[in-house]
C-alpha cells in the first residue's frame, strides 16, 4: 500500500502544470514518447541532491536509481528477486555466504563499466546509514561481516554469527552508486575503521563506530552536481512541478525500453493524483486511496484501466493494553464481535481492500499459504452482539440505560485515534464508532493533524485505540514484529532481545510478555518472532502457526481489511502493462520496462 493519503491536502492541477518546459505536450525526439507517472514513495524536492541516500533526493527507483536486484511479490518467500545489476547470485547451503555476480555489460551513463568496486563502495556508504545487512554490530542478526571483491564482476559477502533468513533479500536490495562519483565520501582508512568497529573491543571499537556513523550526514547531503546512472534513464532536469529523465544510452537492456523520456509529476495529496488520472495525464500511478465516486470518474478517462494484485499489508484496530479496560481480553473480543468488517471495508476502502476473514496478523493470501487448513480453524469473529454482550459481562462491564459502563460504574468512552490525512482510516473510524454506538458503546473518532504526530503520540502511549498497519510480508519476521516487536515491548539490542515495560521505549501496545498458546503452552511471542529471523522454513511454519493462534485468541489488534494492490494505468500511449496478480506489481514502471514490459501504443499521442 502506498501511503499517499499521508500527505492528503487540497491542491490544484495548476501546481504541477507550473513546471514549464516539462509540459505534457512535449514530444520525444525519436518517437518513443514521454511516459508520465508519479513516485508514490515521495514528493519531488527540486533542491534535493541527485543522491539515493537522501530521503528526498532526485533519484527515482527503477528509472535512474538501481539496486542489485528487484523483489518479487511472493506471499511467503522474501528472497525471490528479479535480476538487475546483479545478473545472478549464489548462496552457500548454510546461508552464511553470498556471491553476487554482476552483469558484464552493465555500464554507467558516462560509459564507465559497473564493477565490484561500485558495489563495495555502495555497501560502505550503506554502513554509514546503518540498518538491514549493514549494521556495525556483528552480533546483530543478518549483519554482513566481510565484503570481498573476488574479481571485477563478483563480490562475496559473508554473514556474521547471528544468521538471518532475510540476509540475501537485504543484500540484493542494496542501492548501487558509482564509485568514481561517490567513493570520495569514504575516508582512505574506512575499511580498517569498519573492521575495528565490527571486531574490535572497548573504546577503540566505539570510536571507530562513531567515526563511521559520523559520516551519515555528509553522505546524505552530498550533491554530485549531475546524474550518473546505471538505470534505463538519467535525470535531465527537475523543478518543483516535475522531474524529467531521458534514456541512458549505456543501459544494459536498452532495447527493452520504449519511452524516450519519463516525466515524474509532483503531487501534494490524493486529490491532485485523482485529477491527473481523471484527465488521463498519467500512464501509471501506484495505489492511492480512492472513493467509489472518484474511481468511477477515473474509469471514464479514455484508455484508463485498473490492475489489481496482492499487497502484503492489512490495517487493524490496535489496543493499548496498558490502559483499562483494554487490558482485559474479553473487552477486546467483545469489540471484535461488534465490528462488521465488511461494512467498514465498503465505506473505507471499497476499491483497495477486502474484509479480513479473521485476525491472524497476516494478510489472508499469505496466511493460507503459511497455515493451510489451520487458517479455517481460527475464530472468525463474525458480527455477533450476543457474544459481545457475554464477553463484556465476563469483563465485569455493566449496561445501564442502554449504555455500557466500566466495572466501577464510570462511563466507558471509546476513543478511536486516526491521522486526519488518511481519508480511508478516518472513514473506517467513523464506521466503527457508529456501529459501536448502535450497541450502546459511547464511541467517537479523534484525529491527529498528521501522520508524524500520530505516530509520535501513539509511541508515547497517549491513545487507547488506534489504527495500525500489520502483516507486512513476505518475511514472517516482518509480519509478526508489527504485533510482537518494538511497539509491544520487545527490543533487539546488540543481537539480544529484551522486553521493556509498557509506556517505555515506544512500547505503546502494552501486551504481556508471555501468553497462553493452548497446546503450545506458555509462550513468549516476541521471542518466537525473533526466532523467525533465522529459523528453517519448517520451523518458521510451526512458529507462524503458534503466533497466528495467539493473535487470533489474544487480539492485540482487530484485523479490519487486507489491502489490494490497485494500480492505475492508461493504455492510450503505452500498452503491455503487467497483468493482474503479476509478481512485479509493487515495483515502479521503470522496473516494468527493465523486465520487457510497456510498449508504445500504435496510435499513441505522445
Amino acid at each position: 500500500m502506498k501511503r499517499l493519503a499521508a500527505i492528503m491536502a487540497v491542491a490544484s492541477i495548476a501546481t504541477a502544470t507550473a513546471c514549464g518546459t516539462t509540459g505534457t505536450t512535449e514530444t520525444a525526439r525519436t518517437g518513443g514518447g514521454v511516459f508520465t507517472t508519479i513516485d508514490g514513495s515521495k514528493q519531488i524536492n527540486a533542491s534535493a541532491p541527485i543522491n539515493p541516500f537522501n530521503p528526498v533526493g532526485s533519484v527515482f527507483s527503477g528509472y535512474n536509481g538501481m539496486a542489485l536486484a528487484w523483489p518479487k511479490n511472493d506471499p511467503t518467500d522474501p528472497n525471490q528477486f528479479y535480476p538487475a545489476i546483479a545478473g545472478s547470485w549464489t548462496t552457500s547451503s548454510d546461508r552464511s555466504q553470498v556471491d553476487i555476480h554482476l552483469r558484464p555489460d552493465a555500464k554507467w551513463s558516462d560509459g564507465v563499466p559497473v564493477t565490484s568496486e561500485d558495489v563495495r563502495v555502495s555497501i560502505g556508504l550503506a554502513y554509514t546509514q546503518g540498518g538491514t545487512a549493514y549494521a556495525l554490530d556483528p552480533k546483530a542478526a543478518g549483519a554482513a561481516a566481510d565484503i570481498q571483491v573476488v574479481d571485477p564482476t563478483t563480490v562475496r559477502i559473508t554473514q556474521g554469527a547471528n544468521r538471518s533468513s532475510t540476509f540475501l533479500a537485504n543484500l540484493l536490495s542494496t542501492v548501487v552508486v558509482p564509485a568514481h562519483v561517490f567513493g570520495k565520501l569514504l575516508p582512505a582508512d574506512f575499511w580498517q575503521l569498519l573492521k575495528t568497529a565490527q571486531h574490535g573491543q572497548g573504546a577503540v571499537a566505539e570510536k571507530a563506530k562513531s567515526a563511521i556513523t559520523g559520516l551519515a550526514e555528509k553522505v546524505i547531503a552530498f550533491d554530485p552536481g549531475h546524474d550518473v546512472s546505471a538505470g534505463p534513464f538519467v535525470l535531465e532536469r527537475v523543478n518543483p512541478g516535475a522531474a524529467l529523465l531521458t534514456r541512458n544510452p549505456y543501459f544494459y537492456d536498452r532495447q527493452k525500453i520504449a519511452p524516450d523520456k519519463v516525466k515524474i509529476l509532483n503531487y501534494t495529496g490524493n486529490e491532485q493524483i485523482w485529477n491527473y488520472l481523471i484527465a488521463g495525464r498519467l500512464d501509471n500511478a501506484p495505489f492511492t486511496s480512492v472513493p467509489t465516486a472518484v474511481m468511477n470518474r477515473i474509469r471514464e478517462a479514455p484508455g484508463s484501466k485498473v490492475i489489481k494484485g496482492y499487497s502484503p499489508v492489512a490495517v487493524s484496530l490496535a489496543f493499548n493494553q496498558a490502559h483499562k479496560p483494554y487490558d482485559n481480553v474479553h473487552v477486546r473480543r467483545a469489540l471484535a464481535y461488534l465490528i462488521d468488517r465488511a461494512q467498514v471495508t465498503r465505506i473505507a476502502s471499497p476499491e483497495g481492500g477486502t474484509p479480513a476473514a479473521t485476525t491472524s496478523g497476516i494478510h489472508a493470501q499469505a496466511a493460507r499459504a503459511w497455515l493451510g487448513s489451520g487458517f479455517d480453524g481460527l475464530e472468525q469473529y463474525r458480527t455477533n452482539p450476543a457474544k459481545a454482550d457475554a464477553e463484556l459481562k465476563a469483563a465485569g462491564m455493566t449496561k445501564r440505560n442502554g449504555r455500557w459502563a466500566m466495572p466501577d460504574g464510570s462511563p466507558w468512552k471509546v476513543r478511536i485515534h486516526v491521522p486526519a490525512s488518511f481519508s480511508d482510516w478516518v472513514a473506517a473510524g467513523k464506521s466503527i464508532s457508529s456501529q459501536l454506538a448502535d450497541h450502546g458503546v459511547d464511541a467517537s473518532v479523534v484525529t491527529a493533524a498528521d501522520y508524524t504526530l500520530y505516530l509520535g503520540e501513539l509511541a508515547e502511549g497517549k491513545y487507547d485505540l488506534g489504527l495500525w498497519l500489520i502483516g507486512l510480508g513476505p518475511s514472517p519476521y516482518n509480519i509478526f514484529q508489527r504485533l510482537f516487536g518494538q511497539a509491544n515491548g520487545w527490543q533487539m539490542f546488540g543481537g539480544r532481545l529484551r522486553h521493556v515495560a509498557p509506556g517505555t521505549e515506544g512500547n505503546w501496545m502494552g501486551g504481556p510478555e508471555k501468553v497462553d498458546a493452548g497446546a503450545a503452552g506458555l509462550v513468549d511471542p516476541g521471542e518466537l518472532t525473533g526466532t523467525l529471523n533465522y529459523a528453517s522454513h519448517d520451523e518458521q511454519k510451526r512458529i507462524v502457526g503458534i503466533l497466528a493462534k495467539v493473535a487470533n485468541e489474544q487480539l492485540p489488534v482487530v484485523q479490519l481489511w487486507d489491502y489490494v494492490n490497485t494500480q492505475f494505468v492508461n493504455t492510450s500511449r503505452y500498452t503491455a502493462f503487467p497483468p493482474d496478480d503479476d509478481q512485479s506489481l509493487r515495483l515502479s514502471s521503470g522496473v516494468w520496462m527493465q523486465l520487457g514490459m510497456i510498449k508504445k501504443a500504435e496510435k499513441g499521442r505522445a
